[in-house]
């Protein structure tokens, strides 16, 4: 037993007792070890710079000068970002937005007791809404190119997630902010997460269109991303220990902690009846698409067109098939909905069926056949139609070219009309008609002439300038073509 007298006080102690022993303390100390080595790698309460984070949150506060004009062209960035459905220029805004410093002024001065910087940040913070709201406003609203997107619609329906992400992120923004040389890359990762200008964005465009389901959803959205926020910030300080701007005795501090619990549960349970409104109706379409796989398109004796997802509030299933359904398919199915565990979600569901009293393809191979029928009888009408149509062509263009060879025997000055106004309407594509006739007229009123007048009538979309130029052109090509000596033009 001398070999274990060091081990143990009492050498009356058999061996396995000892053994049980050592083992015991060896645990003890790995875990001990285990313990140091989680406090070393989490605590970050020694790498805190409690002046330079105050100091640096304070700084970030007032709403002037520079910080109103980066705010506003952040609201006319993220506004067309939305507008164009551009996650890239959307994720732009974020970073260049000034909105992060009022919200954790907020946390800190709650944390620390310090009523004038509360009141600071709270002021600056609603200028900043306001002017947000406003700018986005107009945006919207004069911008002709405005209609819903993903971009949009992504932030109209906040639910839980989007508070963890807040609150997560607030931690993030703040866990960096206190540390000794501020970590830029958290504080930019931080501001896209937690995306506090989109939803304002988002929230004038719901005011510009007069929807006011999308306003309050994109404002409650940005509701949620300060409180948890600066709730995160509050949670931080409070662990680091930061010293108070003024003493704050134990029911004051009970007090702080009992308000920010009440914001914060209540900010949160709209956003759980949304998430848990999301999560079953995900799983209603889950259980769905399973339902559909595994008991309809497995089934060979069926052939699936198409199914509509219901709304909740329906309850009904509605398939399309292509086949005839037979009363005891249908049963089967509604069967599997109301009994199979893996439906739970789908038992009060009922099933709507068309095509389960018609024989769907006996009635569309008919309708096919007919429709096919019908198709060649008009392909055939039509190409009669065409045929007389250039048969009309050329018996027109035949006695076209009678009357001109009639005309030309009769009167060696005759001219090929038909010929002329075809080449005059390439020549100019404007006119729409052209006549041509022989007008007699008296000067004296002893002597008669007999004059040319073509008429023309021109398209109306032409200028009066341009016109009179054509004109000339036009007159002395007729007069070439007509071998004339003298030719008016009259405009129609």
């Amino acid at each position: 037993m001398e070999e274990y007298t060091n081990t143990t006080k009492d050498s009356s102690l058999s061996k396995e007792e000892v053994i049980a022993h050592n083992v015991k303390a060896d645990a003890k100390g790995l875990f001990t070890n285990i313990k140091l080595f989680l406090i070393e790698l989490f605590d970050f309460r020694h790498d805190t710079d409690h002046e330079a984070t105050l100091e640096a949150i304070k700084a970030d506060i007032p709403f002037k000068g520079a910080t109103a004009w980066i705010l506003i062209f952040a609201v006319f960035v993220a506004s067309i970002g939305l507008n164009a459905d551009s996650t890239a220029v959307v994720i732009g805004a974020m970073l260049i937005s000034p909105l992060m410093g009022p919200i954790l002024g907020l946390g800190m001065s709650f944390a620390l007791n310090d009523i004038e910087t509360f009141k600071k940040s709270l002021i600056n913070l609603g200028i900043m809404i306001g002017l947000s709201l406003f700018a986005s406003f107009l945006f919207f609203y004069f911008f002709p190119l405005s209609e819903d997107n993903s971009e949009l619609l992504g932030r109209v329906s906040p639910d839980i997630r989007d508070v963890l992400i807040a609150f997560f992120g607030g931690l993030a923004l703040m866990v960096a902010r206190t540390k000794k040389g501020t970590i830029a890359s958290v504080i930019f990762g931080v501001a896209i997460a937690t995306a506090l200008m989109p939803p304002l964005c988002t929230a004038g465009y719901g005011l510009a269109k007069g929807n006011f389901i999308y306003f309050l959803g994109a404002l409650y959205l940005f509701i949620i991303n300060t409180i948890f926020i600066a709730l995160a910030t509050f949670l931080v300080m409070k662990l680091l220990r930061f010293p108070m701007h003024k003493y704050a005795n134990a029911a004051k501090r009970k007090r702080y902690s009992t308000i920010a619990t009440v914001v914060g549960i209540a900010v949160m349970i709209p956003a759980i009846f949304t998430f848990i409104n999301v999560f079953n109706e995900n799983k209603i379409n889950n259980q769905i698409e399973s339902f559909i796989k595994n008991e309809v398109k497995s089934n060979n004796a069926l052939t699936l067109i198409d199914y509509d997802l219901p709304n909740l509030e329906e309850k009904k299933l509605k398939l399309n098939f292509f086949n005839e359904v037979s009363d005891a398919t249908y049963n089967d199915l509604q069967n599997e909905l109301a009994n199979n565990m893996a439906y739970t979600s789908l038992k009060e569901f009922k099933l709507e069926i068309k095509g389960s009293d018609t024989k769907s393809f006996d009635l569309i191979t008919t309708a096919y056949k007919e429709k096919k029928e019908e198709l060649q009888e008009s392909k055939n009408i039509i190409a009669g139609l065409q045929k007389q149509i250039i048969e009309l062509q050329e018996k027109i263009s035949s006695l076209n070219n009678s009357i001109e060879q009639n005309a030309f025997s009769k009167n060696q000055k005759a001219i090929a009309f038909s010929r002329i106004v075809k080449d005059a309407k390439i020549r100019y594509n404007e006119i729409e008609s052209i006549a041509f006739s022989k007008v007699l007229s008296s000067k004296d009123f002893i002597k008669i002439d007999t004059i040319p007048v073509a008429t023309i009538n021109w398209n109306s979309t032409i200028k009066d300038s341009l016109l009179i130029y054509k004109e000339l052109e036009l007159r002395a090509w007729l007069q070439k073509e007509m071998k004339l000596d003298t030719l008016f033009i009259k405009r129609e």
